[in-house]
């Protein structure tokens, strides 16, 4: 591995007797994890099915290491959304963060989705998740990932922080910010990174990083927490922006980190003037943990805690008689008929959160569970709408095992052949959890699954 001069003279500053070792950590082999998606399939279910050679990521419950040469991005259950793949190290801003369920959580810099599918499975579709980021490319990568998650609370945003602030004003209980950063935690992973890297980026990461925290601090709650994390190692991103945002923050506090898991304290003396309490941070090194490098900072609010007095004015679903077609659709192929506020924007029926503001002037991509379009008399049902759905909620479900080479088949959008004697819309499934729609007649299913999911 080439190193900068000028990193390698920094790092070993930084960790003296150390650095022998963590330069000896870009010989070792490249980690692979995977988060099990607790909405639709538990550790313990997960572990029984063994699908993969697995090993324990011990700071998130629910992830796992598999083994280098396994490719579980080509397995049914990850179309089904029973997994996502995530480097090890980056499950733990999730993981550190206590989310409860009824949380209004936003994830400020989301994409691709690892941190909000996680915080998405923790909600089990309770409370309220604003999944935004700025970066308009990324953003399809966001989507996917949460609606093949089956997540249905979600309002997904592609705004600047500034922008947000003016709709979500002291509305968060909790708030993750994956900070932009130099990415020197990246390195033996993704050895490209380096080209990046230099005095220049790092000055504009702290620029960054200094106005998310401060639109960050407007949209929570008194009482609320506040996740900082960089998967750098570099203190004037880390430590020394946090201790910026402290010094202009008094009502703010540093929470600790547990060290059970080998991550390391963080570092005051390594910044002028560093409060003691900086040392609550945590740092992860590759030279010792089982994961690249990423730094963790825990911020809460000292206040009491109170209810937002952002004024909700989505409350009110659409006056528009096309819903009648999607109670139709619910009633004769599915046990259950969700309610709440809908709202239809052109043709797309959407299901809100409850309790969101209005949205008006914001780039939105995503308002809630997006659950089909309205066509000339009658619902067409999306594919993030089936995603939400459970086996029990659906009238017409075939239900396929792993092992059946239908499924494989179903993925990949040919026309498969079943036993069932249903008729018009149903739902593929393997080993219960939804795959997609089909149409199905005189047991052969029409396949309509979603194109650009398609196996390839």
């Amino acid at each position: 591995m080439n190193l900068p001069l000028e990193f390698v003279e920094k790092m070993k500053n930084m960790l003296g007797d150390e650095y022998e070792a963590y330069e000896k950590s870009f010989g070792d082999k490249r980690l692979y994890g995977l988060r099990i998606n607790t909405m639709k399939i538990s550790r313990e279910e997960f572990l029984e099915k063994n699908i993969f050679e697995t090993e324990d990521v011990h700071w998130c419950k629910e992830g796992f290491y598999y083994k280098e040469g396994e490719r579980p991005s080509k397995h049914p259950y990850y179309h089904a959304g029973m997994y996502y793949l995530q480097e090890p190290s980056a499950m733990s801003p999730g993981a550190v963060i206590d989310i409860e369920e009824g949380d209004r959580v936003l994830d400020i810099c989301a994409a691709p989705g690892g941190k909000s599918t996680q915080v998405g499975a923790r909600l089990n579709n309770t409370g309220v998740l604003v999944s935004n980021d700025i970066s308009t490319s990324r953003i399809k990568a966001l989507v996917k990932n949460i609606e093949i998650f089956g997540i249905r609370n979600t309002i997904i945003t592609n705004e600047s922080p500034k922008k947000l602030r003016t709709k979500f004003e002291g509305y968060f209980d909790k708030i993750i910010i994956d900070a932009p950063c130099s990415g020197e935690g990246m390195f033996r992973k993704e050895p490209d990174v380096i080209k990046a890297w230099g005095e220049s980026m790092s000055k504009f990461c702290v620029e960054q990083q200094a106005d998310i925290l401060e639109h960050a601090a407007a949209m929570l709650k008194s009482g609320g927490v506040i996740l900082y994390s960089t998967c750098t190692f570099a203190p004037e991103e880390n430590e020394k922006s946090v201790n910026d945002f402290l010094n202009k923050h008094d009502e703010f506090e540093v929470v600790k980190i547990s060290d059970e898991y080998g991550f390391e304290p963080g570092h005051p003396e390594w910044i002028e003037n560093g409060r003691e309490e900086l040392k609550g941070c945590a740092r992860l090194f590759p030279h010792k943990i089982k994961g690249e490098g990423h730094f963790l900072a825990l911020l809460r609010h000292k206040g009491e805690k109170y209810q937002s007095s952002v004024l909700f004015a989505e409350e009110k679903s659409d006056n528009d008689k096309r819903i009648e077609f999607f109670y139709e659709f619910c009633d004769k192929y599915l046990n259950i008929r969700p309610e709440g506020v809908f709202k239809i924007y052109g043709t797309y029926l959407y299901l809100l959160p409850k309790g969101v503001p209005a949205l008006k002037g914001l780039r939105v991509i995503r308002s809630g569970w997006l659950l089909g379009e309205l066509k000339k008399n009658r619902f067409e049902p999306s594919q993030a709408f089936v995603m939400g759905l459970k086996k029990e909620d659906i009238k017409i479900a075939v239900d396929l095992p792993l092992s059946d080479p239908n499924v494989i088949k179903y993925l990949k959008g040919e026309t498969i052949d079943v036993d069932c004697d249903g008729e018009g819309w149903c739902v593929v499934l393997v080993d219960g959890n939804p795959l997609g729609w089909g149409k199905i007649k005189n047991g052969r299913i029409k396949n309509k699954y979603f194109v650009s999911w398609k196996w390839e």
